[in-house]
């Protein structure tokens, strides 16, 4: 049988995710490579033999996205599936016609045929952008139904950035769990608030085994996605989170704007800090795009442990890494909460930056006033203690949700900022929960 050269675009997550429960045994698909984008340091490596299958007794080499179109051209590459999220339309539709100009397909997968269905009840948290607050609805959600007396666990979306066979399957119970895996910045701020909560936590690459061991220790499975991906699991709930800050966004992101079409419920989070034209505007496009789903409004409460620290004084802010980054916002929590407090600025860290954090500014030049915190390696972490080090500063603002202390020696004043997803509006995600749970006959 000819196979179908193909190669899948990817940025270490979806893309294996597709492979793994698309391709692996397909005979008439031959996968010759990944290309991967948005994370540094996943090229260069090669998805294992065992992972891959019997198909692919040399694995498959995963290469930059740079190298595309010399890979459709040296390996005679029919076909190229794009699988990663949080890309613009216009980016994306870029990245079609240089496929479909080198004579190849270009291709998107659907919404549910990678989906796997599980034998326990699940509930899908996804959003139209990163950086929405995912994680904190995760958080309210597992909070309420253990207040019924239901054990949920977080399945969260990939971030294989170390040994992919190690990291087949993940699970998180503590924070010793975290530091003996190893795991990077990038891992902690989706994995430690939650853990630090008694919420266990599973991650990794190949999410049919993930899936099974999740349900083994759950009566509800949390889909706890990343960025703005689709689902993994087939939901029976879904939830989606709409950005009143980037108010627009949701119709112009991949595939950001089909969470938005297929979702259950739309949460619009962080009302208490965006314009009331802002909120308007969500409120139409859902009603406009999806109005069968309820929905329902959010604030993020933000707060200091100590703002008396900030008042008055120069400080830097450091945000989460990909909310600022390709999630493409200026400023998060910990801007927020320095301004609320009466910091006399907010240090620009440009200046200060080492290494790959001056490059991170350079492939993002709309952060200007707060430093991304960015940990995707030991060396990575090096120069981001360097940069902050270096910062002429009086305060140091964290935003994190992890301990950024304890992984770095901060010689500055450090406060840290917190955030709370509190109701906003009636039905308030109780109300809905409860619905859920008395449809389905537990809690």
């Amino acid at each position: 049988m000819k196979r179908t050269r193909t190669v899948i675009m990817g940025a270490a997550g979806r893309d294996f995710h597709d492979f793994l429960t698309r391709f692996r045994d397909d005979e008439s698909t031959e996968v010759v490579a990944f290309t991967a984008t948005q994370i540094p340091g996943i090229d260069g490596r090669t998805f294992p033999p065992d992972l891959a299958g019997p198909l692919y007794p040399d694995g498959i080499p995963i290469v930059p996205e740079s190298e595309l179109r010399r890979l459709i051209r040296d390996e005679r590459v029919e076909r190229v599936v794009f699988a990663y999220s949080d890309i613009s339309h216009v980016d994306l539709m870029h990245k079609a016609s240089l496929v479909v100009a080198e004579g190849a397909d270009f291709v998107l997968m659907g919404s549910t045929p990678t989906m796997l269905a599980s034998r326990k009840p699940v509930i899908s948290i996804c959003a139209v952008r990163t950086g929405v607050g995912k994680s904190g609805i995760s958080k309210r959600v597992i909070r309420t139904l253990r207040a019924r007396g239901l054990t949920a666990v977080d399945v969260r979306h990939p971030m294989p950035y170390r040994d992919l066979l190690s990291m087949r399957v993940e699970r998180y119970a503590s924070l010793d769990d975290l530091d003996r895996y190893g795991v990077t910045i990038e891992e902690r701020e989706e994995y430690e608030h939650l853990v630090r909560d008694g919420i266990v936590v599973y991650a990794g690459v190949d999410y049919e085994a993930v899936l099974r061991a999740a349900e083994a220790e759950a009566d509800v499975v949390i889909w706890d996605g990343g960025n703005n991906d689709l689902p993994f699991f087939e939901p029976d709930l879904e939830i989606v989170l709409l950005d009143p800050h980037r108010a627009g966004h949701e119709r112009l992101y991949h595939p950001g704007e089909a969470n938005l079409l297929r979702a259950d419920v739309l949460v619009i989070n962080k009302v208490n800090t965006a314009d009331a034209a802002a909120i308007d505007a969500l409120r139409r496009t859902a009603a406009e795009l999806n109005h069968n789903a309820i929905v329902i409004e959010t604030a993020s409460e933000i707060t200091l442990d100590d703002p008396s620290a900030v008042a008055g004084r120069r400080a830097l802010v450091i945000e989460d890494g990909p909310t600022v980054t390709h999630g493409g916002m200026a400023y998060g929590a910990g801007a927020l909460a320095a301004r609320t407090a009466g910091a006399a600025k907010l240090v620009d860290p440009r200046p200060y930056a080492a290494g790959s954090i001056a490059t991170t500014f350079a492939q993002y030049p709309h952060l200007t006033e707060v430093l991304p915190a960015m940990g995707y390696s030991r060396r990575q972490l090096e120069e981001l203690e360097a940069t902050i080090r270096a910062a002429e500063c009086d305060v140091v603002v964290i935003a994190t949700p992890i301990d950024l202390a304890r992984l770095i020696d901060i010689p500055h004043l450090v406060v840290r900022a917190a955030y709370e997803v509190v109701d906003a509006s009636s039905p308030t995600l109780d109300d809905v929960l409860s619905a859920f749970l008395q449809q389905h006959g537990i809690g």
